[in-house]
């Protein structure tokens, strides 16, 4: 099984000198009008070129009992990914219909899905999300 909390750095491109040297964390911060979630990303192909499509405005839906999703305007990388399952507050990639999807509740493995992070404040607001989402890469400061 992959490791899920493994960190990802940065593209050389979108970082100082300084950040280079250090193991940069990529977060992207996902919003609604009302609710902001931070997730931290994997170091996986499909985590990547997601954060690489960003920044993002999309529509959130609700998909069964425990996730939101939403559609990223290109498919991501899943080349040599692994397929996962994680806890509440995962991100994810269900590479069959192109989808990223925000879990509430834990998930088990199921064939092209791809764990991608978790996140690190506002899971409990997964379940509230609505509408329009704007989706940023994501700094701490």
């Amino acid at each position: 099984m992959r490791e899920i909390g493994k960190k990802i750095r940065c593209p050389t491109s979108q970082v100082s000198e300084y950040e280079e040297k250090n193991d940069t964390v990529l977060q992207i911060q996902v919003k609604d009008n009302n609710h902001t979630i931070i997730f931290e990303l994997n170091d996986s192909p499909a985590a990547r070129s997601l954060y690489d499509q960003l920044p993002l405005t999309v529509e959130v839906q609700d998909y069964s009992t425990n996730e939101k999703i939403f559609y990223p305007p290109e498919p991501l990388d899943t080349d040599n990914a692994v397929e996962g399952e994680g806890p509440a507050g995962s991100l994810a990639y269900f590479s069959p219909w192109g989808n990223v999807v925000m879990y509430y509740s834990d998930y088990g493995p199921y064939h092209g899905l791809y764990h991608m992070g978790n996140a690190v404040s506002g899971s409990e607001w997964i379940s509230e999300l609505t509408g329009t989402l704007d989706i940023q890469q994501f700094v701490e400061k």
